[in-house]
């Protein structure tokens, strides 16, 4: 008897992209199972005017995007969520654990321009406009990088806020180089930020797929990665060391080179505050106490220890 698996996801076109780029490589290597997707929309979809820093008390920025699908998934209407590892919270619900973190994508940050203009250099860009951001980490590092850059949040899929763009509402946007690709749009872009110049959300790039605990997910080792598992798992460590969310200005990115592995992070106490940075190096063993150790030098730097 053939087994079906119901797969949950955003509706967005980039959500679905990635939900079956997931389901393609079950399909690959398990034709027994009929894979099957699930749409729906979530509370971020349904207000898209919504800042994700200013969602009521008690109530997690991210589960603007997640709360829906994870709801699905208690109620068994769905068997698994695919979602984008960054707007997933910090800590884990262990009722729905993550059960498989697919091989990364480009993690970085990129700055897109309308069609009619070319990219030179930062101080090139138009500064009568502002640069549309969608996280206050992505504003608070900009204003370090352009001092005369204005930024401004801006909310909505990749095709919406590129219209917003298009339309002169916003003189650039920085989006995520992994879901730019995704959708098959890189081209636009006009600048790559490297990782030390723009730090990444923890798990950018990174496809996660959310299951309930204790079911039999043994066919997702088509999806696993265990360098990517790894890596991020040690950025959300980070975060939750300091204290971080989803409109908090923290970010964490991991690199594993062999045997050793280096983090970087950034931390500030809200968005008008400078920003303190700090990296460190060491062997992968040590990657928990590495984060750890990271956290709290820049906890102190804020003055938070």
């Amino acid at each position: 008897m053939t087994r079906e698996i119901r797969f949950g996801s955003r509706e967005s076109d980039l959500a679905v992209i990635q939900a079956r780029l997931v389901m393609d490589r079950i399909a690959h290597t398990h034709p027994d199972i009929s894979l099957r997707l699930i749409t729906m929309k979530t509370r971020g979809d349904i207000h898209p005017e919504m800042p994700l820093e200013r969602v009521e008390p008690g109530f997690s920025g991210k589960a603007l995007f997640t709360g829906a699908l994870e709801q699905a998934l208690e109620r068994g209407e769905i068997d698994l969520c695919v979602h984008s590892l960054k707007d997933m919270a910090e800590r884990e619900n262990p009722d729905l654990p993550l059960v498989a973190l697919a091989k990364r994508g480009d993690p970085r940050d990129m700055l897109v321009l309308p069609p009619s203009k070319f990219f030179s250099e930062l101080g090139a860009v138009d500064p009568s406009l502002p640069i549309g951001c969608s996280s206050v980490r992505r504003r608070i590092q900009l204003s370090i990088l352009a001092p005369g850059l204005s930024t401004a949040p801006i909310r909505g899929n990749v095709p919406t806020r590129l219209a917003k763009m298009d339309k002169g509402a916003y003189g650039a946007l920085i989006l995520a180089a992994a879901g730019l690709e995704r959708l098959g749009i890189r081209g636009r872009a006009g600048y790559l930020f490297p990782v030390r110049e723009m730090i990444p959300a923890a798990g950018q790039g990174v496809l996660a797929v959310q299951g309930r605990y204790g079911e039999d997910y043994s066919f997702l080792d088509a999806v696993r990665d265990p360098v990517t598992e790894e890596e991020a798992l040690l950025e959300r460590a980070l975060i939750r060391a300091l204290g971080g969310g989803c409109g908090s200005p923290a970010a964490a990115f991991a690199q594993i080179a062999g045997n050793e592995i280096i983090i970087l992070g950034m931390f500030a106490a809200d968005l008008n505050s400078p920003p303190v940075r700090d990296e460190i190096s060491g062997e992968r063993e040590e990657g928990p106490y590495l984060a750890e150790t990271l956290a709290r030098r820049l906890l102190r730097k804020e003055g938070k220890l």
